[in-house]
């Protein structure tokens, strides 16, 4: 048998690589080849340069069926301990975000319970989170600390995703979050906590090897520009990129301090100026837009997306998966939530939720279905790209490849009704 043979083939796909000038970068009657966890060879069937059989070791064919990049979830909070149900009947009734959390409820509330649960219980909790968004079609997904306010549960946190990544065969990208709230022991002391944070606790973590970027809360209710520009210089120091949560409930001007410091996305963005959009356009840092959030907290000023067109900022989706303001646990849904919330087109929230995800981990290797990239793919129960928008939950993703390997199958099944 020949070595060099690929992997495995797929046929008779349509593919949505998201390269190319095509719509979706869309072939119809495709192919695309597995090797040693690479793209090998992408195209149309009838370029294929010679027969199926004596190409690859495993021959598929997909009868038409769907096959996208893996999804990226570019910003969840997936590790935490608890939940805050309650909150969300306080909203309900009429409590607002910043009222719950300045009642000692909100990240604080999580903070507690999260400090309380051994790393054990903490992995458990998260890795049916996890299988949920893996089961969704997502393959790489980022994952913060921010609940634990300490050095020891911190690291819990961190070390917990790491081990989830192993578990799943997935990627997971970790963003230190020690600026996420103020702990209740140093309520009276703000300035020692921050250089707990950049002295102490962002140094030891990244020496442990835990850390892929650092993130903070700028905002009214959680630190102020010139703290977050603190831990972004000692972020700098030690070689590790920057993103920040940015503009949700008020404009402190965060999207341009994080562009200042060439940040790799800004996210939220409800109150983003014209001057934080020029920033980030100039520095090329993705806007991430989180919709559930904007769901959950029943908001109503929307993210200036014909401004964040009209400057040609990338725009990605993530789901934001966290216990109090995000209980997302689809990305696919996150996307469609895009389309019909921020009005959104298909081909712009699918993307949000591929290549420019991965933009916004500083990820180049994966994102788009183009040869020498990680073999991340899903095969859907879909035909058309839009689908995956179109239809408000469901389990669409059939077969889901990370750097070739399968690590989750759903059997095929026949396409869903026409809408009548």
């Amino acid at each position: 048998m020949n070595a060099s043979r690929w992997d495995r083939l797929l046929l008779n796909a349509t593919l949505a690589t998201f390269a190319g000038d095509a719509p979706y970068g869309l072939i119809e009657r495709g192919a695309i080849a597995l090797h040693h966890g690479r793209i090998a060879w992408v195209g149309r069937m009838d370029a294929l340069p010679d027969a199926p059989d004596t190409l690859a070791f495993a021959v598929e064919s997909l009868d038409g069926a769907l096959v996208t990049p893996g999804l990226i979830d570019c910003h969840t909070h997936l590790v935490f301990g608890g939940d805050r149900a309650h909150e969300f009947a306080l909203r309900l009734n009429g409590a607002s975000y910043e009222e719950i959390a300045r009642a000692g409820g909100g990240i604080v509330s999580s903070v507690n319970a999260t400090r309380a649960a051994s790393e054990e219980q903490l992995f458990e909790q998260s890795l049916l989170r996890a299988r949920a968004l893996l089961a969704d079609g997502v393959t790489t997904l980022e994952i913060k600390s921010g609940y634990g306010l300490d050095l020891d549960t911190e690291r819990r946190m961190l070390r917990v995703a790491r081990h989830l990544g192993r578990e799943l065969g997935i990627g997971v990208r970790t963003s230190f979050l020690g600026l996420h709230a103020l702990p209740p022991e140093y309520a009276d002391r703000r300035d020692d906590y921050v250089t707990l944070v950049c002295d102490d606790m962002l140094p030891a973590l990244a020496t442990e090897g835990l850390v892929d970027a650092v993130d903070a809360f700028c905002e009214g209710i959680g630190f102020s520009r010139d703290e977050t520009r603190r831990v972004f210089e000692r972020a700098q120091q030690l070689g590790l990129p920057v993103k920040l949560h940015a503009e949700q409930l008020s404009d402190l001007d965060g999207a341009a301090l994080v562009a200042e410091f060439g940040g790799l996305s800004a996210d939220h963005l409800e109150h983003l100026s014209e001057t934080g959009i020029r920033a980030m356009a100039a520095a090329g840092t993705v806007a991430v837009l989180l919709p559930g959030a904007f769901y959950a907290l029943r908001e109503t000023k929307l993210p200036p997306i014909a401004a964040l067109r009209e400057h040609r900022v990338a725009i990605a989706i993530a789901t934001d998966c966290n216990p109090g303001t995000s209980p997302l646990l689809s990305l696919r849904l996150a996307a469609s939530m895009a389309c019909t919330l921020f009005r959104l087109t298909p081909e712009e929230a699918l993307r949000g939720v591929t290549v420019n995800a991965a933009r916004a981990l500083g990820l180049s290797d994966r994102g788009t279905l183009m040869q020498g990239q990680r073999a991340d793919l899903v095969v859907w129960n879909a035909r058309q790209p839009a689908e995956l928008c179109y239809w408000i939950g469901g389990g669409l993703a059939r077969n889901v490849y990370v750097a070739g390997e399968l690590v989750s199958r759903r059997k095929p099944s026949r396409r869903p009704p026409s809408a009548s």
